[in-house]
């Protein structure tokens, strides 16, 4: 199938299909949708769908666009009820009842899971025209075959406007959601290092809220603090939790600016809260007069130390069970690593390396021979190519936070 022309084939296609930019512009429409909108290349091509096709009475674009936009935020296809969505008679100013069947799919690129969305447009307006309830029936009650056609239209048509609800109510949700998480991973002393760069990539199939967290703090002496955590869940709950978390082991960490003695707090505060119970968190202090790292990790999996000659250390020898895990509470461990100038601290959650049915051992070794790899690059192009080679750059099916720190 390598030498298949794709550009012949869309040309080819029966049904009416048009292809549009995510800014809603028309790139491409093969010769069965310009003969079913009666339109001609040079008024299509270029220009914004809504401009060609504008809607009298505006349900219907609103339709569309809500449709269109569940698809480029979700990346699914999507399959609209049978839409009325009029078009404009040439030469008048007067409009033409059209009824269409519409399916909007993803079209993934180069540059983003979507580059594109193709519309395929069948028109089915004679079938609407010829079998919608109190139109071309009979003034009796239809029977038989014709009554189910009759009945199953009625119900597209209530399931249309169920559907558009239902799509606005996710995209509020959405924006509740994102403007939520981007609240609770605010990170002020990030804009102070230059050299430190996070990631964060919620789990597929959510809000885009989760259960990952990462911050950065900056305290006395020119040190300053990373971390990162993870709590068990997805969607808002796990979020608030994790916001939770977060913040007490941020004002820990100030207060007492030793990682053990943050997570000890952290610890003792989970146990006081049932869904925080068995989350896992890793805190390392950087200390640049004494070039030692300085890390204790509840449960949590090693933060990896990359050398310039590639060597990656992987920072294991203190490690406790994840927070509130053990019957009563117990000193954490800590535990520290001299680092040179230009060595890299990667702090990551698990969504990172684990994968359904491999060993753990196996995700360890992949990040860090592809952190090995592109250690020459700086750290917001590394994060970059880190997420893309282990395949989860468009999302994983667990949540992922990352830091990436040149020391």
């Amino acid at each position: 199938m390598s030498d298949l022309d794709y550009v012949a084939l869309f040309e080819a296609m029966p049904a009416p299909c048009v292809v549009v930019t995510p800014d809603l512009v028309i790139a491409a429409a093969n010769p069965a949708y310009v003969e079913a909108t009666g339109k001609n290349l040079d008024e299509l091509i270029g220009r914004p769908l809504f401009d060609v096709f504008p809607d009298p009475e505006a349900s219907g674009e609103r339709n569309v666009k809500s449709s269109l936009k569940w698809v480029m935020e979700n990346g699914k296809r999507h399959t609209m009820a049978l839409q009325k969505y009029d078009v404009p008679i040439e030469g008048t100013s007067k409009f033409e009842e059209r009824w269409w069947s519409l399916i909007n799919s993803p079209v993934a690129g180069p540059d983003g899971p979507v580059e594109w969305i193709l519309i395929r447009a069948e028109d089915v307006t004679a079938f609407v025209q010829t079998h919608e309830v109190g139109h071309h029936l009979p003034t009796e009650a239809p029977t038989g075959a014709l009554a189910r056609e009759a009945e199953l239209f009625e119900r597209a048509r209530e399931l249309q406007h169920l559907n558009v609800e239902l799509s606005e109510a996710n995209i509020r949700d959405h924006q509740v959601a994102v403007t939520l998480q981007k609240a609770m991973l605010l990170t002020p002393d990030l804009e102070k290092h230059p050299d430190v760069v996070v990631r964060y990539l919620p789990a597929v199939e959510t809000m885009n809220v989760c259960g990952d967290w990462y911050d950065v703090a900056d305290l006395s002496g020119g040190r300053f603090a990373l971390a990162v955590g993870d709590v068990v869940g997805h969607g808002l709950e796990a979020a608030a939790v994790m916001g939770m978390l977060r913040s007490v082991l941020n004002a820990a960490i100030r207060a007492l600016e030793r990682p053990a003695h943050a997570l000890e707090v952290l610890g003792l505060y989970a146990r006081s809260m049932e869904s925080a119970l068995n989350s896992t968190a890793v805190k390392a202090m950087v200390d640049p007069s004494s070039g030692l790292i300085i890390y204790s990790n509840s449960g949590h999996p090693p933060p990896v130390l990359v050398h310039p000659d590639g060597q990656c250390e992987l920072l294991s020898q203190a490690l406790d069970p994840p927070l509130g895990a053990r019957p009563k509470h117990v000193p954490c461990s800590q535990a520290g690593q001299p680092y040179t100038e230009g060595d890299s601290l990667v702090l990551y959650t698990d969504g990172l390396i684990e994968r359904r049915g491999e060993d753990i051992d196996a995700g360890l070794n992949r990040l860090c021979e592809t952190l090995a790899r592109h250690r020459d690059l700086h750290p917001r192009q590394m994060a970059d190519v880190v997420l893309d080679e282990l395949g989860v750059a468009g999302g994983a099916s667990d949540d992922i936070s990352l830091i990436i720190a040149r020391l």
